[in-house]
Order: C-alpha cells, then structure tokens, then sequence
C-alpha cells in the first residue's frame, strides 16, 4: 500500500486513529457534525512518522534501553527520554514529505498562522485521554516553522511525562505512533474548557465551564483561575467570576506571550450566561454523538464557538444502564463481597447468573438497585439500618442521596400489607422473617454443612460427562441449583442468628456493663468457622515443612506454579508436598477476589501461598494452630464467666445473666456457620470454572480465539454462542481487554445514583484525635506495631507483630491473619471477613479507613483501637 504523508482533516474518522491519532480522528469527526465548526486543517499521518523514525536506526537501541529501565527510576527514564527526543527532532524532514506538508499549507493559505499538535494513537481514546502528554505549539508563523514544529511534535512522543504515563497504562512504547495536527490558528477573545459532566462530583446532568480571556494556554498552565459557570438544564445554576489579571495572546509574527489584562476587564465574566448554556449545548450535541461525557476545548472568536478538540473524560465511573428515565439509587456489590477490583465479562455475568438478586454493571464492578426500597419511608428505615450495619459508610452515602429531596421521591406508605413500618431496624425485620423460630442446635450446622458438601459433590459428579453446548445447558441448571442452596431458608435463619445474637450481646453488654464490643472476645476459637480453620491448617503444613531444611531453601527460591513436582525429588519433598496437596484438596478453590471465576485460584497457582507458608515456618514453633485455638478457646470462657459474674452482681442480675448466658451459647453455636455459605459457592465456582476452562482449551487447539484465557472476556452466553458457533469476534475481545485496562484505574464508589453522582460517605465523628485516621471499629483491642502495606497476598513479607494494612481481605487472606498483630483495611463492615476474622483470632481491627494504603506507609508504625475505630501513625 502507497505510504500517504498528508490527509485533510475531513477526511479523518474514528477508524483511522492508527493513520491520524486520537486527537486528528476526534478532530475529523467534529469536523463534519453539522452546526459544529472546526478550524480547518490536515494530519502530517503516522506514515511520515514511521518514515522518520526509519531513518534514525539509533531510536531503537535507545527505546531497549529505556524499556529495561525501572519505572522508579526517574532520573533515568528523564535522561533515557531526552536523549530520543534530541535524536528525532535532529532528523532532516526527507524533501517528499517536506513538500506534501508545504502543498497542503498552500491549500490553507500558507502566509496565516497555525497550531500544530500531537496526536498519537494512544490518545484520546474512551480507555486513556492522555490529555497533555505530548506537545503542541501555537501561532506558528512561516512554512520552515510548521516544519520544524512537526518535528518537536514528533519527539514530544517520548515526553517524560508522556513515558511514564504509557507505562502505567501497560502500553508499549513501540506499539504508539505520532501522527501531527496542523490547523488554522483562531485568535480568541476568550476560550477555554466544558466538562459535559461535573468533573467532581461526576454528575451527568451538570456542565462545568472553565472560561478565560484570550488563548487557552493561561488556563491550561495555571496562569488565572478561570471563571466556573456550571449549567443543568439549560440554565446557569452556578457561577463564580474571577479576577483574570493575565492572558495569554498571539504574537504578530509568531509564538504567543503573556499580558496583563486591563484593570476594568478582570473580573468581567468571559462569557455571558447566554453564551455558556450555547456552548453547553453544543457540547450536548457532541457528547450525544460520541455516546460519553466530553472533555471540550473551545473558542470564542466574534461570538462564534469553534471547538479545537474533544476527548471522553475518562476519569469518570460510568453509570449503569437503564430501561427508563427514572432516578435510580445504585449500592455496590463489591464492598460487601470484598472485592472492589473490577470483573473480566464472564466473571460479572457468572456472578449475575448465580445471584439472588438482579444485579447491574458499571466500570467492570456490579451494583444491586435500591431505589424503591429507599423511596419508600418504611423499607428506607430498614435499608439504612441493614447497610449501616455492614458499612456506615453506605448508609451515609445513601442519607446524602437522601438529602437530594427531589431524586428519590417518597411515594405514600403502603400500609398494614406493606414494607416495616418506619423507624423498624433490620434486626426487627429479620426477626419478623426467617430467623426467629430457629433453635440453638449444634446439628443445625452440621446438617447444613453436610447438606452443602453433598451438593458440590454431585456436582462434580454430574458435570465430568457434559461437554460443548451440552455443558452450558447444565450449567443453567446448576445454576439454579446454586441458587437454591444460597437462599435456603433454614441456612440464612443459622447466619442471622449468629448476626442476631452478636448484636444482642454488644448491645446488652454495653447498656448493662459499659463494655464496648463484648461479643468480640466472646466469640474467640467458635466452632465451624472453615475460613479460619483455614488459616490454622496452613500452620499445621508449616509444621511438616519447618524441619526439612531443603524443603525450605526450596521453597524460598520457587519461581513457578510446578513446583510441587520439583518439591517431591528433595529429601523429605514428599511429605512435604503430600502436606500442601492435602491442604490445596481443601482450599484450592478459594484466591483473592474469588467471587470472580476468572481469577486463578490457588489450585492453580500454588506458589501465591508460599510466602505466608514461609512466614509460618519462621514466626510459629511446632504445635501454633492447637495452642492458638485453644488459648482463643480458653479467653472466651473466662470472659463468659466474668461477664455473668459481673451481671448477677447487678438489680435483676440473674435474669440478665440467664440471657445473656443463652445469647452467647447461640452465638458459638451459629456464628462460625456464617462463612460457610461462602466456602460452598466458591467450591462450585471451581467446579464450573474446571469444566469452561476444557471448553477453551477446546476453542484454543481449533484456532477460534488466540488463548484460552481469552474467553474470560466474553460473558456466559458469548462463550455458549463461541462453543456452538466455533466463532469468536477477536476485535471484540481485544475491546473487551482494553476496557478492563481501563477498569482497573477507576476506584468504585459505594453508592452511585443514575445522574452520575459518586459517592463513598463520610465518618460525621468528633471523638477521634486529630491526625488520626477514621473506621469502622469490628475487633476490638488496641495494639502497635509495624505497618505492613501490602496490595497482593502473593508478595507479602510479614513478622511476628507486624499490622497488616490493605485495601480489603476476602478468606482467601486468612492465612495471613495467623501471624499479624491487627489489621487495617479500606474496606470492610462489621460482619464481612476480615472482621470476622479478626475476632476469631483475636486481633484489633479497624476496617473502612479511607485511603489507608496511601496515607499509611510501608513500614510506619501505628497504633490500631479496634475499640473506638481509628488508627494513629506514631512518630
């Protein structure tokens, strides 16, 4: 194909971005919108960059050298960049393309002034704006300046910004070309920027404009604060105008310099109302036909709007779809499940499938909808109890949404035959529900235990002679199957009695003795409790290991997820891998973020457990598991027996203690039970993961998709309709794989409302120290030591006493908790793992603390009150 230097703006497209880059496509599709106007321009395309970067051989060395660079390594990737830089604008532009670019000048009139700016592939785009990566130049005066300003253009590629921006963004620097915008300069009176949605709050129905005299640039860089008009609904609905003392403004014979601005003009608005809710509603239009929230550069020359660039917003969460044009409150699913990392397809619609509720997706994350519930006054109450329960943080939010009078409206109370009666907590609700009737019977949970067991193995039976369309008919079946076992009345009636009685006992306690959180050390080594039995069991293959000194040099070393085999061939390897293959038999369903089936599970990555494996060796002597549960056994009996000492000593005493007595007998007998249910679905989850996983491998040998963890991006039915079909659209996989890139930069909020409104809540506290950080109290003790802020299990490195501080645990952290002294997560609630966790072992634990992996070091020490809920970094 004809290499082609040279292509006019119009002719430019969204499907050409390799040939003109983000910015030039934008640009071309802007350009033939009706009622839209563009300054007039062409693209210098990536085939002349490609030309260019050919004849300097020297780029390729150097781009090796920088990519085997550390990306903690500033200084050098500084020099690294600078050095290519020089290399390229240093390139004689070749004497063909010199003379397209000159030709298509003439065509704009070559004696006015023009912006030349980069445009290169990787930007612009829905997945990563690149906004101000690479460079551009305005009020470029003369043929030789355009030329030699393709160049800088051209070199700004390799930025330092622009580097290491691309790195965090897992782009190749050699996959990403440069293609060179050069337009028609426009000599504003005032220009600047419109958001087509709050940039803040995230609100859809709310533009913001950023306006400023003369050329953009005085905003861009900092110059003036500009003026904010902020426009819903076709009206000016806030404003604030500032003093603009300085502009920036063209040069008559090229390059642009900054003014001051006359003393009468400062604190003019640069725009009048009118203006704005126009160009507001220009941008509606734009947004509309890319289908997203729009980041706008414009112009204002002669009271007309002359739009220089458009790109998607990318930092905005996106909004769940919806059939209606009702408000609707939306609450996140992830922070109650502990996962708030975003989902690959067939993890979201797997869940989706086996859910008990219907679900909705936004941003790789699922959200369940509570708009009617919280419209209506007597389910609103129960909502608010249930959620502030289990994350203050949520009810807050959701009060805030509240707050909004005119997005959830209250419809009349239902009456007698309706939801609870306002003010009824969900402690009132459950009461009236399935949980009341259930007696405090140990083989009520062995039963359902055995019940679950069961169920998975017949399972796992059934499911080995199904393959291709057959295996996903069953699994709709199976579905249902899950779906019944989760909502099996007799099994939420255990778990809300074991809830029930926790908060019975902390809040009787407390009223009758003062003692905060009582129910935490009554609760210590509860029977049933398969997620830490989980983490004791790895203590006892500690043990195995711990006196086979090449097991351990072993294990130190191992680089891959074979190693068992290796394991087997080293004095005393066998037993040793006898014991951890025992433990992955019942296990090695669970992972980090297990309640997606995409994720690997420790069955299939054994190694993810050796460092806590290793760290078990080193911190625990023979024996830790049965000592530990046993002292846990033992600190919850003296401290039954000190409460009802206490109580009887009290008016009333021996009723009280009689209760209370009860209440702490149901509560060991149930509370355990409460991770159970979760141990089974993520037991089927392998099993149904197993039986996709032959299907792609299937699809994989015949060539229909490039690898088999290929169809992790395709949802449930895409994979049935692939197996069926024997065909896979690869673009839409590749698509699939560049939005949940995307995904993984977005932080999900806890609530999120339809207008686009992103809300995490706040803690309303005044009985916390300054300085300290603000949670949720869930296990209760105070203790110091070493922060350890670690993001994945894998590479954790703890010691005896060490804090863990992460963003969630989910049970596949467990192992993890036998060795710390507290625990500090960014999320969490009084009953999700990690709290529960913590209180069998007995560690201080604070959860919900915002933004703990940040503003807490690595290495800091802290001070943890699970008591009261906040956490001091010491000095």
């Amino acid at each position: 194909m004809t290499e082609r230097y040279v292509c006019d703006l119009s002719e430019a497209d969204g499907t050409r971005v390799a040939v003109v880059g983000g910015k030039g496509a934008q640009l071309g599709v802007l350009s033939r919108m009706e009622g839209v106007r563009v300054p007039a321009g062409f693209c210098v395309t990536t085939d002349a960059f490609r030309r260019i970067m050919a004849e300097a051989p020297a780029v390729e060395e150097q781009l090796d050298r920088l990519s085997r660079l550390d990306p903690d390594d500033r200084e050098g990737v500084r020099t690294a960049a600078e050095r290519i830089r020089r290399t390229i604008e240093g390139i004689t532009v070749p004497g063909d393309l010199a003379a397209e670019i000159t030709r298509a000048l003439a065509r704009l009139g070559d004696r006015g002034a023009f912006a030349v700016r980069s445009s290169a592939t990787a930007e612009d785009l829905p997945t990563a704006s690149f906004a101000g990566q690479q460079d551009s130049y305005l009020n470029v005066v003369g043929t030789a300046a355009v030329l030699r300003h393709v160049s800088r253009c051209w070199a700004s590629l390799f930025t330092e910004r622009a580097v290491i921006y691309r790195r965090r963004q897992g782009i190749d620097h050699r996959t990403v070309r440069m293609a060179v915008v050069v337009q028609r300069m426009v000599l504003p009176r005032a220009s600047g920027v419109l958001f087509t949605a709050d940039p803040v709050t995230g609100d859809r129905t709310v533009a913001t404009v950023d306006a400023g005299f003369g050329l953009g640039e005085a905003l861009v860089s900092g110059l003036v604060n500009p003026d904010v008009l902020k426009v819903r609904h076709g009206e000016v609905v806030a404003r604030t105008v500032a003093a603009k003392k300085r502009a920036v403004h063209a040069l008559p014979d090229g390059g642009t310099r900054e003014v001051a601005v006359d003393p009468r003009q400062q604190e003019q608005p640069a725009l009048t109302d009118e203006q704005a809710v126009r160009l507001v509603r220009l941008g509606r239009r734009i947004e509309a036909h890319f289908g997203r929230p729009q980041d706008i550069e414009w112009c204002l020359a002669d009271d007309d709007f002359q739009i220089v660039q458009s790109r998607p917003i990318t930092t905005l969460f996106p909004v769940p779809g919806a059939a209606d044009e009702e408000s609707h409150v939306y609450v996140s699913v992830g922070h109650q499940q502990m996962m708030t990392d975003p989902m690959k397809p067939l993890g979201l619609s797997m869940w989706r499938l086996t859910a008990m509720v219907p679900m909705h997706e936004a941003g790789g994350r699922l959200f369940v909808d509570v708009t009617r519930r919280l419209a209506a006054p007597a389910s609103r109450a129960a909502l608010l109890d249930v959620m502030g329960k289990g994350d203050p943080l949520v009810r807050d939010a959701l009060e805030t949404v509240l707050a909004r009078e005119d997005f959830v409206p209250s419809p009349p109370d239902t009456g007698p035959g309706g939801p609870p009666a306002a003010g009824a907590s969900a402690r009132d609700a459950s009461a009236r529900g399935t949980s009341a009737p259930i007696e405090t019977d140990p083989a009520i949970v062995s039963g359902l235990i055995e019940r679950s067991r069961t169920s998975v193995a017949a399972l796992a039976r059934d499911i080995r002679t199904r393959s291709g369309p057959a295996l996903f008919d069953f699994l709709r079946e199976a579905f249902e199957e899950h779906k019944r076992v989760l909502g099996d009345p007799l099994s939420i009636q255990a778990i809300m009695a074991g809830m029930e009685a926790t908060w019975w006992l902390n809040d009787r306690l407390m009223e009758w003795l003062g003692e905060k959180n009582a129910a935490d050390t009554l609760t210590l080594s509860a029977p049933d409790n398969v997620t830490s039995e989980m983490g004791l069991a790895l203590l006892d293959v500690a043990d195995v290991i711990r006196p086979k000194p090449e097991v351990v040099a072993f294990l130190r070393d191992v680089g891959d997820e074979d190693f068992l085999d290796g394991l087997a061939k080293l004095p005393g390897g066998a037993e040793a891998r006898d014991a951890i293959e025992a433990y992955l038999d019942r296990y090695g369903m669970r992972c980090a973020g297990e309640i997606d089936i995409t994720r690997p599970r420790w069955r299939e990555r054994p190694g993810t457990l050796v460092p806590a494996l290793l760290d078990n060796v080193r911190n625990f002597a023979p024996g830790a598991a049965g000592r530990r549960f046993e002292e846990g056994l033992r600190t919850a009996r003296r401290k039954e027996q000190d409460v009802l000492s206490r109580l009887r000593a009290l008016p009333d005493g021996d009723r009280k203690a009689d209760e209370t007595r009860r209440m702490i007998a149901r509560v060991r007998t149930f509370i355990g039970y409460r991770e159970y249910p979760k141990y089974g679905i993520v037991s089927r989850y392998f099993v149904y993961k197993q039986a996709l996983l032959r299907e792609a491998e299937q699809l994989a040998r015949a060539g229909v998709i490039a690898e088999t963890e290929d169809v992790f991006h395709l949802t449930f039915q895409e994979f049935h309709d692939a197996v069926r079909s024997r065909r896979v659209d690869a673009r839409l996989i590749q698509e699939r794989k560049d939005a949940f890139r995307s995904y993984e930069a977005l932080t999900p909020p806890r609530v999120l409302t339809s207008d686009g409104v992103a809300l995490s809540g706040s803690y309303r506290r005044d009985d916390v120290p300054a300085g300290a950080l603000t949670g949720l109290p869930v296990s209760a003790g105070t203790v110091e030591g070493r922060a350890r802020v670690v993001l994945d299990m894998a590479e954790a490195d703890l010691a005896a006493g060490d804090i863990l501080v992460t963003t969630f645990t989910d049970p596949s952290w467990s192992p993890l908790f036998v060795g710390i002294a507290g625990l500090v997560t960014e999320v969490g609630g009084l009953m999700t793992h990690g709290a529960v966790i913590a209180r069998e072992y007995g560690l201080p634990a604070v959860v919900g603390v915002d933004r703990a992996t940040r503003l807490i070091r690595d290495g800091q020490r802290i001070r943890i009150h699970g008591t009261d809920g906040y956490v001091e970094i010491l000095p």
